[in-house]
């Protein structure tokens, strides 16, 4: 099966063509970011995302037609982010992916944008079920058990604020550029991580439940007693801060692999680490590590598909059209959509809200 994917959940505007799930091929990804739309205002504006993502996206979905070589004719089904996600450019994207259904006469699927992150490892590593998934982004930080296709139970999730997002108001604080999360791993490679000892909050308590808004006070305390900050104070701060982080991450996975272990005790455990905060080559070594020292596998994807893309999404809808089912014209597009919510249908034609 050959699935055009779009993606248009946050501030990349981003389509791709994938092949499988035989042999799966990525056989085009263009992604457009928005960083310079929305570097003046140091985070992303959801208006502003939402009218670039109409400004450019035809011509993305062009380009991916054109870099693999195909057009509609060869595509057999249209995948489309249809939440969570910015409102805005869910629909954008979802309206397009509807009006190219209709038109070339293709299925319709509509894609869990954070299920599209949760089966990357299945499109890079061929991965069977079950497996851990850490999901960590700028809007969500959480372990799932992962047991098939819409078949997802979370674990343990952020009480406040998810990584990215401390990543992002990190950096703010320290008057570092946008994007926040490279800007803050950049500074560290300059710091020493141990001139500041900064709290892992919750590691104390059982489960696997994090908070990371007590770690970014903790910080901004640190910075204020210090004022003015100078660059290597800066560095400092941000390389105790990812240490702290990772230490985090790192003494959670742990915990998670234990209870894989508990329920499936004759399987080798998986983690799987997905989304934008796992480029961050710092926390993927602490990860590794507790991986290894677990004997578990531990699977992350290629940089250029942790960050938010369509080849994930397109991938995604290759797994759901085999299990049949398509979702028709009447879906509506959902802003919050937690992933151990949906099914092996996902949005149906019976769902509420405003119809797209």
């Amino acid at each position: 099966m050959t699935v055009l994917g779009i993606e248009t959940s946050c501030d990349e505007t981003a389509a791709a063509v994938v092949r499988g799930p035989a042999s799966p091929e990525i056989l085009s990804n263009v992604i457009r970011s928005q960083i310079d739309e929305h570097t003046e205002f140091g985070g992303v504006v959801p208006e502003i995302a939402a009218r670039a993502h109409i400004e450019v996206l035809d011509r993305i979905v062009a380009e991916a037609l054109a870099e693999a070589k195909c057009s509609f004719d060869d595509i057999d089904a249209i995948a489309a982010t249809a939440g969570p996600g910015l409102i805005g450019g869910v629909i954008v994207g979802l309206m397009t992916a509807k009006a190219i259904a209709m038109a070339a006469g293709k299925p319709l699927i509509a894609v869990n944008h954070l299920e599209g992150h949760a089966l990357t490892a299945r499109l890079t590593d061929d991965l069977g079920f079950p497996f851990l998934l850490l999901l960590v982004s700028g809007g969500h930080s959480q372990f799932l058990m992962v047991r098939g296709i819409g078949d997802y139970e979370r674990l343990g999730t952020t009480i406040d604020d998810a990584i990215g997002e401390a990543f992002d108001k990190t950096a703010k604080l320290l008057g570092l550029p946008y994007p926040g999360g490279p800007a803050v791993e950049q500074m560290a490679r300059k710091g020493d991580p141990n001139r500041f000892r900064l709290p892992r909050p919750l590691l104390d308590r059982p489960g696997l439940d994090m908070s990371f808004a007590g770690l970014k006070t903790a910080l901004r305390t640190q910075a204020q007693k210090l004022e003015p900050v100078d660059d290597q104070t800066v560095a400092d701060l941000c390389a105790a801060f990812q240490k702290a982080v990772a230490g985090v991450l790192s003494a959670r996975t742990r915990t998670a692999l234990d209870l894989f272990r508990e329920r499936y005790p004759d399987i080798q455990p998986a983690i799987v680490v997905a989304g934008g905060v796992a480029a961050n080559q710092e926390i993927r070594s602490a990860l590794t590590e507790a991986a290894e020292q677990a004997g578990a596998r531990f699977v992350a994807p290629p940089m250029r598909l942790c960050t938010d893309n369509a080849a994930m999404i397109a991938w995604a809808g290759i797994e759901r059209l085999r299990l049949g089912p398509v979702d028709d014209m009447n879906l509506s597009p959902r802003p919050r959509w937690p992933l151990d919510q949906i099914s092996g249908s996902v949005l149906g034609s019976g769902k509420k809200g405003a119809k797209v």
